[in-house]
């Protein structure tokens, strides 16, 4: 016979056992509140003044001045083409300039002496005739090979490539002893004094933007941490993107914004029109965080947490917009960690 503790305590191992029910979930009902809506589109910071310089002529590169990131300025020589071939169709040139000009004098001699003798009825209307005409074709020839001499020479200058302004060297795309095509560029600079954020914004929202109302701009990669700007300017382009139908919209940072550059990822808070429907917001700890989503544990009649992504909208205070994803009415688990956990 067993000892009475002795199932006492099997009693107990077997409880252990079994699943203990779960507390239920604090959820709360998500509503409707009076924050004015606005849309939080994505975007990319790039400068106003970006320019690509590239060879005119095609030559070898026989000197690289500059490397990415280094601080130039106006008028500084980045990039030295080889000029051999350029002083040369310069000289030649300048030699056609001095036999077109021979040739023109003589001409000018021998019409002034024809001009003379038909005079002195020496010759005949047609002789005189001919004598302007060789005179005419000399000249021309003259201001050609100057023509092309000044286009040699204009050309001569094409070898050394300079900073337009002041700014910094965003990339170098060639090395000494490359082989520079025309148009193809050798060196990008921007200016960082002037920078812009441009995001992508639905048409459907473009209509209901409040004009003058202010732009924040959140960039999450800026130098010290996340920066949160207020835009300076407000500029719709004018043209839409016929697949998305949505327009890019130009959002000016103030001048000498340190520790953003060109490329960085951007988020654009635009306040919008209401509609007469007021947006849903959620306490921030319903809300589950991923790098490639958010979502909340939406809680079904029978208590069961059913995990569903939303987009979010902006956060104030304690609570956060819901732009999508959540209706009015529905039950959502205050606390997304002990969602989780179900």
């Amino acid at each position: 016979m067993k000892h009475p503790f002795a199932a006492v305590a099997a009693i107990l191992a077997c409880a252990a056992l079994l699943p203990a029910h779960a507390a239920p979930l604090a959820t709360v009902t998500a509503a409707a509140s009076d924050v004015p809506p606005e849309y939080v589109a994505e975007g990319v910071v790039e400068a106003v003044r970006q320019s690509a310089i590239a060879a005119q002529v095609p030559s070898r590169i026989v000197e690289m001045r500059v490397r990415a990131g280094d601080t130039v300025k106006a008028g500084q020589v980045m990039v030295r083409l080889d000029a051999r071939t350029a002083v040369d169709q310069l000289a030649t040139s300048r030699a056609q300039v001095a036999a077109a000009q021979a040739q023109l004098d003589a001409a000018r001699r021998e019409y002034e002496r024809n001009q003379r003798l038909f005079e002195q009825r020496y010759i005949s209307q047609a002789a005189m005739d001919l004598a302007q005409t060789k005179y005419k074709a000399a000249e021309a020839d003259a201001q050609a090979s100057l023509a092309q001499a000044g286009v040699a020479a204009t050309q001569s200058t094409f070898t050394t490539l300079t900073a337009p302004y002041g700014g910094v060297v965003a990339s170098v795309a060639a090395e000494v002893g490359d082989l520079a095509s025309a148009g193809t560029p050798l060196v990008v600079v921007y200016d960082p004094a002037e920078l812009r954020v441009v995001a992508t914004l639905p048409e459907s929202h473009l209509a209901r933007l409040v004009a003058g109302a202010p732009v924040r701009v959140t960039i999450p990669g800026a130098a010290g941490g996340t920066r949160t700007l207020e835009a300076t300017s407000v500029q719709p382009l004018p043209v839409a993107n016929a697949t998305t139908h949505t327009r890019d919209v130009r959002l000016g940072l103030p001048a000498g914004t340190r520790g953003v550059a060109p490329g960085m990822f951007a988020r654009a808070a635009f306040p919008l029109a209401t509609t007469g429907t007021a947006a849903i917001t959620l306490p921030l700890t319903a809300v589950v965080r991923r790098p490639e989503y958010a979502a909340v544990y939406v809680v079904d009649a029978k208590g069961q947490p059913q995990l569903r992504q939303v987009r979010l909208g902006r956060t104030v205070g304690d609570r956060v917009e819901i732009a999508a994803g959540v209706t009015a009415g529905e039950a959502v688990a205050v606390d997304a960690l002990a969602a989780a956990r179900q």
